[in-house]
């Protein structure tokens, strides 16, 4: 939604940090909605060879509850050592396969931990294959969003003007203190918020 602020923390307790932070921009008719939070922790769906988590969209029977703006893919794969597997996905989907742990080939292409692979729109199935240390990958997927953007720091908007704009509304919540009223909300408990960087000297650029 429009101007969602978060906490990151972290228990004293807590010596290791692990997962995957993704951003979703939104289309022009919905990128101004109110900012909203959705919980989902999905059930595993098993089968030969693979466990399935899916949190956005449906696979194997799955369903997400998490509403989206638009169709949207998001599941978590665990590969048994030596799996073959053929994943139904939407023909009109980009695809992003991100390798967590383990090896595994993508239509026969094999991906190093922390690489994202890249699959154009076009394929109806997605054929995968763990070695033989198993995997856990993310697959993402969606329409190409068919919109031009421009992204600096965590800002996304349409043209350098909005970018400008967005940067000063946070730039004044961060001089009004943590609980400051402001486009970007208000975080409850939350210890600082951290100043935006400078802009750069020249007109940001919008990318497809």
């Amino acid at each position: 939604g429009r101007g969602i602020s978060h906490s990151e923390n972290s228990t004293p307790a807590t010596t290791v940090l692990h997962g995957a932070q993704l951003w979703v921009a939104l289309p022009d008719a919905a990128r101004d909605t109110d900012p909203g939070f959705e919980h989902y922790a999905p059930d595993a769906v098993r089968g030969p060879g693979y466990e399935a988590r899916v949190f956005l969209g449906s696979l194997f029977g799955s369903a997400s509850p998490v509403r989206t703006h638009t169709p949207l893919l998001g599941a978590e794969l665990v590969l048994a050592p030596g799996a073959d597997l053929e994943v139904p996905v939407p023909a009109d989907h980009e695809l992003g396969v991100l390798l967590d742990t383990g090896s595994v080939s993508v239509e026969g292409t094999p991906l190093q931990p922390a690489e994202l692979g890249y699959l154009a729109p076009g394929r109806s199935v997605l054929r995968l294959r763990s070695g033989s240390d198993g995997a856990r990958l993310l697959l993402l997927g969606g329409p190409p969003f068919g919109e031009e953007i421009v992204m600096f720091w965590n800002f996304i908007g349409r043209d350098h003007d909005e970018i400008v704009g967005y940067r000063d509304a946070w730039q004044e919540q961060v001089a009004g203190g943590r609980d400051a009223p402001g486009r970007f909300g208000v975080v409850a408990g939350d210890q600082e918020r951290i100043p935006a960087p400078e802009l750069p000297n020249v007109r940001l650029r919008r990318r497809s």
